[in-house]
């Protein structure tokens, strides 16, 4: 269940992984970003044994300028993440939750607090330190949502750096769906869950449009991450956050993914 990957922003993305436990579902938004990655994918951060190329590496080897903020590196990215520029590349590491309770019993989370980590969600996270145990990190950003926050202090237990909980890195709020089996909202809620699911960005309550809302708060997250002091960050929270973050570090909108299965 676990996502990892490395954003090395000029804004440019240096790579994409994910873990053993989880592929990601959309492979249009794969597919597309990969168009705009000068490097390979390397390595999967749950694998222990698999090593790390270095973002200063990376730098070296393309002749990037420390340019971080713009999105000047992408072909069709143009917004910036932070309104001015700064002055040396961040390397931030994304990681999504560990293996829920509700991941389990296929229910949908959204931002309920009541999902929690089972054991194996617990080894996961634990596989994650591990796999970044040497990669220095000035600070750790999470959702404050139990099964992010609980992933993100596994993660960063034994280190000194500052933990901080940012409620721009929540998941979607979804309303009624929360909490519910995917089997039971697709019954009772057909119309409202088949618009989640397949057209996401369109998917609204009451006028409140919770993809775009995420894609907001992806940005907010940005500027308040970027322009913290450090080189070296991690982020740890949800699966919609987690594109949103990506897509927004791209210039894409929120009509550029499609929803897999929590």
């Amino acid at each position: 269940m676990v996502f990892c990957g490395i954003l090395t922003p000029t804004t440019a993305t240096t790579y994409l992984c994910s873990s053993s436990h989880s592929r990601p579902h959309n492979k249009q938004l794969q597919y597309q970003a990969l168009s705009f990655v000068k490097h390979r994918i390397h390595c999967s951060n749950s694998n222990p044994d698999m090593p790390l190329i270095s973002s200063d590496e990376l730098l070296l080897q393309n002749n990037i300028p420390p340019m971080t903020g713009g999105a000047f590196d992408f072909k069709r990215a143009t917004t910036s993440l932070t309104d001015q520029i700064i002055s040396s590349p961040k390397r931030v590491t994304l990681v999504r939750h560990g293996l829920s309770t509700w991941n389990e019993e296929s229910k949908i989370q959204g931002s309920s607090n009541m999902s929690v980590l089972t054991d194996r969600g617990i080894n996961q996270a634990e596989r994650c330190k591990k796999a970044l145990a040497n990669i220095y990190f000035d600070a750790c950003f999470s959702s404050p949502i139990s099964r992010a926050k609980s992933t993100a202090e596994i993660m960063w237990q034994g280190r000194k750096e500052p933990l901080i909980y940012l409620d721009s890195l929540k998941e979607a709020h979804l309303f009624f769906l929360e909490g519910m089996k995917n089997v039971d909202a697709k019954k009772i809620y057909p119309k409202e869950y088949k618009t989640w699911r397949e057209d996401p960005a369109s998917f609204h309550v009451n006028g409140i449009y919770p993809l775009r809302e995420v894609w907001r708060t992806a940005r907010d997250a940005w500027k308040e991450i970027l322009l913290t002091p450090g080189d070296q960050f991690l982020i740890v929270t949800h699966k919609s956050i987690l594109r949103a973050l990506i897509c927004t570090a791209l210039g894409l909108g929120p009509e550029s993914i499609m929803h897999g299965q929590e």
